[in-house]
């Protein structure tokens, strides 16, 4: 599986973004997907994860703000980021589990397939 991520870009403070995670290779409705993100100087963390029943969970620092959704018949992943903060500048990267887990892990090291990153940088 080829994760694509996208969306990302120099936004204002206030601004909303939808970043967009393409796969190629195979079709992603059975896995479980993620979103992490990179901060300057700081570990990887979860935003958000979807099962392929479209349950989610969510990093602890999301307030609400942050929405993500898939599109099975797209095999596309969505994370849509709203009254974005300066705190919010980051790499953000698609990830996947393997076809037959279901679990939604919190720990980057459980996903198998990664994307490449996209970079959201928030001014104030």
């Amino acid at each position: 599986v080829q994760l694509q991520a996208s969306g990302g870009g120099l936004v204002q403070a206030g601004d909303s973004l939808r970043l967009s995670c393409t796969a190629s290779g195979r079709t992603l409705p059975s896995y479980v997907m993620a979103w992490f993100r990179q901060a300057p100087g700081k570990g990887r963390e979860l935003v958000a994860a979807i099962s392929g029943t479209t349950n989610s969970i969510y990093g602890d620092f999301v307030e609400g703000r942050y929405t993500i959704s898939r599109d099975n018949a797209k095999n596309t992943l969505y994370l849509q980021i709203d009254s974005l903060k300066p705190e919010d500048t980051a790499v953000y990267f698609c990830a996947g589990r393997g076809s037959a887990v279901t679990v939604m892990a919190r720990t980057a090291r459980a996903y198998t397939y990664w994307g490449q990153g996209t970079l959201v940088t928030v001014s104030s």
